[in-house]
């Protein structure tokens, strides 16, 4: 089997084996278990928590003492039973703590999978801005295939999610053994300094003003990279409250609709090469923060009838988005570091995208819904309104029995119903993301000097 196609399998089932669950596992936590939207802002924070100290801690111990291929099978199988326990779960505090556990060991492999590619492809003289997109592409079609069984399957909202990311991770973990081998570079001297043997080299990047000015960027554009998986499936299926969308095809699969992002991933990962020879790292940094903008303003205004070409759209504009934030940002890093702290440079850019990013993202995001972007109803013509229906429409009041509330006789609901106003949220995100775009234009200064290199 070649280097490519044994990297291209990892690289498939690193992502099958989130895919399976992130996009989904809102509806999991409240439609099934009807737990609060403020406990599922710190579960998402959960992997920019882990993100904050394992992918550096790993690649640090990459870099030293163990082979990043051995390490890689022993945070995804240490990943696999994490999953297999969640469905067992009752308590969404006992969730938070074994979705952090999860975390731990997953986040770092995001790296690792990157650092095991390089290598290999380095050690075997491929060029990486050609041999690495079409490798990277393959997690992708993973992702894909993984929330299509899953919504196919009819688990999008059942814990039987985590059995079949849970099963993949466990396989995963199992054909590490068959991965390149990528042993510690071991380039320190004997006189090396304690920053030296910790890795902790790779924050004096932060001393270089471009360095730093992109990391820090890379921070607050990775507050934005989680919210539509965060949010992006559980806003679709909430138009199922509107009769008139109720049994629309994007409210019955809204994951697959979802998973035209990740189609779209595909194709904007090979076009990597020829915009970033072109263009250089900050106009593809800046495409993809204005397609950001873009991705959270056609959602404002989608819906799944006259809209529902907005809402294609703004899947489609995501490929763009992540790929050339995310992969780009990856390639940057490697470019620009040495050898000695690569695994560490690397695992830095994710502590500070999926790290302090996602971190503040989610508990940022919400905060801000929670007080700012939360309708509640009381009055059972003021909810109908809303919902553009009528008090006597039979969806509505199944709607409501569903949520366990009581129409009154003199028109007031029982108790207080709270619902998101998605058009504003998603038009907040876009404000947020065109701001950060604008900043990024007028400070980060780089010379683009690919087209001289062949």
């Amino acid at each position: 089997m070649s280097i490519k196609l044994r990297l291209t399998i990892m690289s498939f089932f690193q992502f099958f084996v989130w895919g399976a669950w992130l996009i989904t596992i809102a509806n999991y936590w409240f439609g099934t278990k009807q737990w609060d939207g403020t406990q599922f802002g710190a579960i998402f924070a959960t992997m920019g928590i882990a993100s904050l100290f394992m992918p550096t801690l790993m690649g640090i111990i990459a870099d030293r003492w163990i082979n990043a291929e051995k390490l890689y099978f022993m945070l995804h199988l240490c990943y696999a039973a994490v999953l297999f326990y969640l469905p067992q779960v009752n308590d969404p505090n006992t969730f938070f703590y074994a979705m952090l556990a999860a975390m731990c060991f997953y986040m770092p492999t995001l790296a690792l999978s990157n650092s095991i590619a390089y290598t290999a492809l380095n050690e075997n003289n491929y060029d990486l801005v050609k041999a690495f997109p079409p490798i990277r592409v393959f997690g992708t079609i993973g992702f894909i295939v993984a929330m299509w069984i899953t919504n196919l399957t009819g688990n999008k909202a059942t814990a039987y999610q985590f059995y079949i990311a849970g099963t993949a991770a466990l396989a995963l973990s199992l054909y590490a053994f068959t991965l390149p081998k990528c042993p510690p570079k071991k380039l320190q001297q004997e006189n090396a300094s304690w920053t030296q043997l910790l890795g902790l080299e790779a924050f004096k990047l932060f001393g270089n003003y471009k360095m730093a000015l992109f990391f820090i960027f890379s921070m607050f554009l990775g507050a934005a990279l989680q919210l539509t998986n965060a949010y992006g499936d559980v806003f679709l299926d909430e138009f199922k409250f509107y009769p008139k969308f109720a049994e629309s095809f994007v409210v019955k699969y809204s994951t697959i609709i979802m998973s035209i992002s990740q189609i779209s991933e595909t194709l904007f990962i090979l076009a990597i090469p020829f915009f970033l020879k072109r263009f250089g790292i900050k106009k593809v940094m800046l495409i993809s923060m204005f397609a950001w903008v873009l991705r959270f303003g056609l959602f404002s205004f989608g819906d799944p009838a006259g809209g529902l070409w907005m809402i294609v759209l703004s899947c489609i504009v995501y490929g763009m988005a992540f790929d050339f934030f995310n992969i780009s940002g990856s390639l940057f890093v490697e470019t620009s570091t040495t050898s000695s702290i690569r695994s560490s440079a690397q695992g830095l850019f994710m502590m500070m995208t999926n790290g302090f990013g996602a971190v503040f993202g989610s508990f940022a995001s919400g905060w801000i819904i929670d007080h700012y972007f939360t309708k509640s109803f009381q009055n059972g013509q003021d909810l109908a309104q809303y919902l553009d229906t009528n008090i006597n429409d039979t969806h509505f009041l199944n709607f409501l029995k569903e949520k366990n509330i009581s129409l009154l006789p003199d028109g007031t609901l029982n108790n207080s119903l709270m619902l998101k106003d998605w058009h504003d949220i998603w038009l907040a995100f876009a404000i947020y993301t065109l701001i950060i775009a604008i900043l990024f234009a007028v400070f980060f200064r780089h010379k683009h000097e690919r087209e001289s290199q062949n």
